[in-house]
């Protein structure tokens, strides 16, 4: 499993506040293009988004579920990008001071990306989420 660790300055709440969004989705994952849809009920257990991945052309049309999530605390995800396979996403939030440490963890846990023996998964997964957190801070920091 990749964990890779950022402090944001912006509350639990705050940070929460974009998860929680799905629409903003693709401002921090790497590699999401576009959304489609979100369901209403999102972040609630089952719920779903559906966005694309990759660059036009060759866009692929999948979805990211929540597995389990506490409200300004935890977000579990099977995130889905065929044909690499799935992976499952957790970020946790905890407040320090006015501040936030948000720590991510995934894992590949179906398609040909499962397959890979860790040391060749977590090097790609360590730089992309690097990135995802760098990118989810320059979100929450700037919100009003």
């Amino acid at each position: 499993m990749s964990t890779n660790t950022r402090v944001m300055h912006a509350t639990p709440e705050q940070v929460w506040e974009v998860l929680a969004d799905g629409w903003l989705y693709p401002l921090w994952v790497v590699g999401a293009s576009r959304m489609r849809e979100v369901d209403e009920d999102w972040p609630a257990v089952g719920s779903r988004i559906h966005h694309s991945v990759g660059a036009w052309p060759l866009l692929i049309d999948d979805h990211t579920e929540v597995l389990d999530a506490t409200p300004g605390a935890m977000l579990k995800l099977k995130a889905k990008a065929w044909p690499t396979g799935a992976a499952e996403v957790t970020l946790h939030l905890r407040a320090r001071g006015a501040e936030t440490e948000v720590v991510i963890e995934e894992q590949a846990v179906d398609g040909p990306a499962a397959l890979l023996p860790k040391p060749l998964q977590d090097p790609p997964l360590r730089w992309r989420n690097v990135e995802a957190l760098r990118r989810l801070a320059y979100v929450c920091e700037r919100r009003p």
